[in-house]
């Protein structure tokens, strides 16, 4: 069942990222300010967008986790927080690139990139340290109290450029946003396929850590035996 899903989710994700590529690139005019540079913000803002749900489905399956113990959420945990922080490193990556062509420079310590390192940094290490602890019940317990702590810096990237003055724009939906009512909805239609390739790539995530956790109960119950 969930193959068959995912061979769906992969059809529809192919169709609609390639009407958005078109969309993009042959039929959207040059940004008024930006020129040709500003179509990176159609993979930039979904990019970080989808690296923020998985942070929250990450959240919301560690704290199950340590209310029921059920290693399918554990499994679940670790495959948002895999897939979340592919797209996190997308988001910083595209980023980058943006502020070399608008700002002339490929870094800057400003409240938004600085927390949005620094949420890399956790959810990376956050990896580090499952491969640390051998034992499940432990390495999933820690896995989850680590996931919720790192979880804390998620509201601190959103609400950074609200809270302070940064050289980051102000969000493209709201008050200091500047894109046109088609750019807007070329980029709704692409936060739906960045997010379908995200659903696919949790989903795939998520089936091979169910059975790398069958391997590991073989394998110890084979030298349990021994």
């Amino acid at each position: 069942m969930r193959e068959k899903l995912i061979y769906v989710l992969a059809t529809a994700a192919s169709l609609l990222l390639a009407r958005n590529l078109a969309m993009i690139f042959l039929h959207l005019p040059d940004e008024a300010s930006q020129g040709m540079i500003y179509r990176i913000i159609f993979f930039h803002v979904p990019a970080w967008w989808t690296a923020m749900l998985g942070a929250i489905v990450a959240l919301v399956a560690s704290v199950l986790f340590l209310v029921k113990k059920d290693f399918r959420h554990d499994s679940l945990a670790v495959a948002a927080t895999e897939v979340g922080l592919a797209f996190l490193t997308i988001g910083l990556v595209t980023g980058t690139i943006w502020a070399r062509i608008i700002w002339g420079i490929w870094w800057t310590w400003d409240a938004r990139l600085t927390s949005a390192l620094i949420c890399w940094i956790l959810y990376g290490g956050y990896l580090i340290l499952r491969r640390t602890v051998d034992e499940p019940t432990q390495r999933a317990t820690l896995a989850a109290v680590y996931s919720i702590f790192a979880f804390v810096d998620v509201p601190i990237v959103w609400f950074s450029i609200r809270w302070w003055r940064t050289q980051h724009p102000q969000p493209v939906f709201g008050q200091g946003g500047f894109l046109e009512a088609d750019m807007k909805s070329t980029l709704l239609w692409n936060f739906l396929a960045v997010g379908l390739i995200g659903v696919i790539l949790l989903l795939i995530r998520l089936q091979q850590e169910e059975n790398l956790r069958e391997i590991d109960a073989l394998r110890r119950e084979t030298h349990a035996i021994s």
